[in-house]
């Protein structure tokens, strides 16, 4: 059964539902392979091949729109966008290889709550009572699955927290790029400077890998370009608040697979900190009209 085909007989809605499912599986898919090159591979190196990979996908696109591809007239708005994706991914990285991979994954999904905040002094959007309960409803939520009263609070979960916040920042600017640039624009320049910035430190500190270990960027990779195209087609067929809550479903599946390769716990703490955050998304979306809510389709290892 071709793609057509499939999308002819099933509600859009529900495909895309499917789509963004599939989009989450592959970037838990994705932090889990930084988890498991981590101690092999530099972290600049994974970031590198990350950003790497998404502009191989693009050559295409840059092929043919090769005469007006680099046309810009917002081109300090993409390096903005570059510096705070590139920052939030370089301590994402890092923070998967520190701890539990649902834990990692949870803090960045922290980020569409931090958005509407950024927004609100930056742009000066008006932020409804109804996304500020979900915000503050958000928080709670990782409160409750990080547990910290039941011991010292980790300092790496302040790097996560510092990571989700640069995402948000990235996410952000994407949003005032839309306004003037279309997307597969904003995605080219992205993974161009990205590219280009993160093979510095490759090639200064150049790491020679095993076939083991290039074979494992390269499943990373394929993991990562998989999601970024999925989750496009899912907000392509439907739009967020018809199934941005499904977002939040990455976390369920990094505890899935933190518990079947490192066996890692996933309390009941935990469990009730996630359907709070699923929650407050899922009020997040639905309160209203403004674009402080929507969520970009980007994905939890591409900030």
């Amino acid at each position: 059964m071709n793609r057509c085909h499939l999308e002819s007989t099933l509600n859009p809605v529900i495909l895309a539902s499917l789509l963004l499912l599939l989009a989450e599986l592959c970037f838990a898919g994705t932090s889990a392979m930084v988890k498991h090159l981590g101690s092999d591979i530099p972290s600049t190196h994974l970031v590198f091949f990350r950003n790497f990979f998404a502009l191989l996908v693009l050559l295409p696109w840059l092929y043919k729109r090769r005469a007006t591809a680099f046309k810009t007239t917002q081109l300090k708005l993409h390096l903005l966008r570059c510096v705070t994706g590139i920052g939030g991914m370089y301590l994402f990285f890092y923070v998967i290889t520190q701890v539990e991979l649902a834990k990692a994954t949870l803090v960045l999904l922290m980020a569409p709550f931090i958005i509407p905040v950024i927004s609100w002094f930056w742009f000066k959007e008006r932020v409804s009572a109804k996304l500020w309960f979900a915000i503050a409803f958000g928080f709670l939520g990782v409160i409750v699955f990080l547990n910290p009263f039941s011991g010292p609070f980790p300092i790496i979960m302040f790097v996560a927290l510092i990571a989700a916040g640069l995402a948000a920042w990235a996410k952000t600017v994407v949003r005032r790029l839309s306004v003037h640039e279309s997307p597969s624009k904003i995605v080219f320049y992205f993974s161009f400077f990205a590219t280009l910035l993160t093979a510095i430190p490759v090639l200064v500190n150049w790491q020679n890998l095993t076939t083991q270990l290039w074979l494992g960027v390269m499943i990373m990779g394929v993991f990562a370009v998989a999601g970024q195209l999925a989750m496009t087609r899912a907000f392509a067929l439907a739009s967020p608040s018809q199934i941005g809550v499904f977002t939040y479903s990455s976390v369920l599946f990094a505890a899935l697979i933190g518990y079947l390769v490192w066996g890692e716990a996933f309390t009941i703490h935990m469990l009730i900190g996630s359907l709070i955050i699923i929650g407050a998304g899922y009020i997040a979306i639905r309160s209203g009209r403004s674009p402080a809510i929507k969520i970009p389709p980007t994905g939890t290892t591409n900030p």
